[in-house]
């Protein structure tokens, strides 16, 4: 059965086979998708504001003065933001027609042992910000457990841990175990950060202005590579657009759903971007809850503010980076999905993610970004290409399905793409995204088109119909 290019209608899939794999990948049925439209917006309104956002805000400070001042920042996130949703809706597509998660999405270029080195490169960086995102709620527990214990318990890997932990179990209840509680924090943590927003301007407002505001700044690389890290924070996510859209109910056309991706993403990743960069050009600390603690300096304030920010990565993480790494990990070992989402977990206190951000910078997470995304840029150009130009939107998803069918063994012409295309990105990585993507997508369609005449990858693409009809 082929999905319909001409309405934005989910076709959900029957595939009446054994596919192999564990239920979770299979396609999402109609009565499995739950989330509405509003959920979804809050779902990723609460994704944005997290401490991992702020941190990249707060990259923006290096030795106490900002690399760009405050218009430079929002022109390059604007931008940033407008590719983002762009990206999103293009990409969310087949999953939301079809039901099929990410993994499922990658044989479609990649074949079915070639779509686990590359969905490997989607799961590895997840693992890396799920550890990420709990070292920042674990530096907030550590802030709350400090006040409560008044100065005698001061131990952020402990907490770090506890927090790991406390994760695991939350993630066995699946996709939507906290859908409910995304709505309630994304709006306090929001209300929490309009009040130090409302301190930072009435109490630093002078040293702010000079560090940031003021900042000569640079129209050069390093502004095009803000927006470059900037959709690398987000490459990741809407490389696996298919394994949220596939979540949500049907009737919602492409245009709309591109606005629930745009609207969340401006307000809150804009507003805590704002908040991280003010926050280090304050205090001189990239890492955000050791700021907050100088700024606010006010015990119940604190406790407050870091009981949100450690709901904030629990909800971020729930959202954003367990799901994808657990999907590859259910792919590759045929595990169920609850022993893969423990084993996710357990990865992400390996992450040793203190070593992206210090006190003094967190250049270290732009770097780990940067890199990651040469190779997602090229990854999600592949899957486009495909899909809009050569299947023109027609897939058989049966056959994705099929341990013996088209997609069987791997497509050398996604592979090769791949490497040039992350190969072409290293040789600039501050623009790695924009050059990867735009390298690779040019090399698939040129080895599709003149390299491995028999691949069985070339059925169903307009390749194959060139061919029919010069016979």
């Amino acid at each position: 059965m082929y999905t319909n290019a001409e309405t934005s209608e989910p076709k959900a899939m029957d595939v009446q086979h054994d596919t192999g794999v564990d239920e979770s990948l299979n396609p999402k049925t109609e009565a499995g998708r739950t989330v509405g439209p509003i959920d979804y917006m809050f779902m990723w309104l609460g994704d944005g504001v997290n401490l991992g956002n702020m941190t990249l805000g707060s990259s923006l400070v290096v030795a106490g003065i900002a690399t760009l001042n405050i218009f430079q920042t929002f022109v390059a996130a604007i931008v940033a933001i407008a590719i983002i949703s762009g990206v999103f809706a293009l990409n969310d597509r087949l999953g939301y027609r079809t039901g099929i998660p990410y993994v499922v999405q990658l044989r479609m270029s990649f074949g079915m042992k070639g779509c686990i080195v590359s969905s490997l490169l989607r799961g590895i960086p997840a693992i890396i910000w799920y550890g990420f995102q709990s070292w920042i709620g674990g530096t907030a527990l550590n802030e709350i457990a400090k006040i409560i214990t008044g100065g005698g318990f001061d131990n952020i890997f402990a907490c770090f841990v506890a927090l790991q932990l406390v994760q695991i179990v939350l993630s066995l209840y699946g996709f939507h175990a906290i859908k409910w509680v995304e709505s309630v924090i994304s709006t306090v943590i929001m209300l929490a950060l309009i009040y130090v927003f409302g301190i930072l301007l009435t109490s630093h407002s002078a040293v702010i202005t000079e560090k940031w505001i003021h900042a000569q700044g640079t129209w050069g690389l390093p502004f095009f590579a803000f927006i470059m890290m900037f959709m690398g924070n987000y490459a990741a996510i809407f490389l696996s657009a298919a394994d949220y859209s596939r979540e949500l109910k049907s009737g919602i056309s492409d245009a709309k759903r591109g606005f629930l991706y745009f609207l969340p993403i401006v307000v809150a990743y804009g507003f805590v971007l704002c908040i991280g960069a003010m926050l280090a050009a304050a205090t001189g600390i990239s890492n955000p809850v050791k700021a907050f603690a100088i700024v606010i300096d006010n015990a119940y304030i604190t406790f407050f503010v870091s009981a949100f920010i450690v709901m904030g990565a629990v909800a971020v993480n729930m959202v954003a980076n367990i799901i994808p790494p657990t999907y590859v990990i259910t792919l590759i070992t045929k595990l169920k999905y609850k022993t893969a989402v423990t084993i996710s977990g357990l990865l992400a206190l390996g992450a040793c993610p203190w070593v992206l951000v210090q006190d003094s910078s967190a250049e270290g997470l732009g770097l780990f970004i940067l890199i990651y995304s040469a190779f997602l840029g090229p990854i999600v150009s592949i899957l486009l290409i495909e899909y809009y130009m050569l299947r023109k939107q027609k897939v058989n998803v049966a056959d994705l399905y099929k341990e013996d069918g088209p997609f069987a063994g791997y497509n050398p012409c996604a592979i090769l793409a791949m490497l040039i295309g992350a190969g072409a990105a290293f040789m600039k990585v501050e623009l790695a995204w924009v050059i990867g993507f735009v390298v690779a997508g040019v090399s698939y369609i040129l080895l599709m088109k003149y390299a491995f005449k028999d691949s069985t990858f070339k059925k169903g693409t307009i390749f194959e119909e060139k061919r029919n009809l010069s016979m």
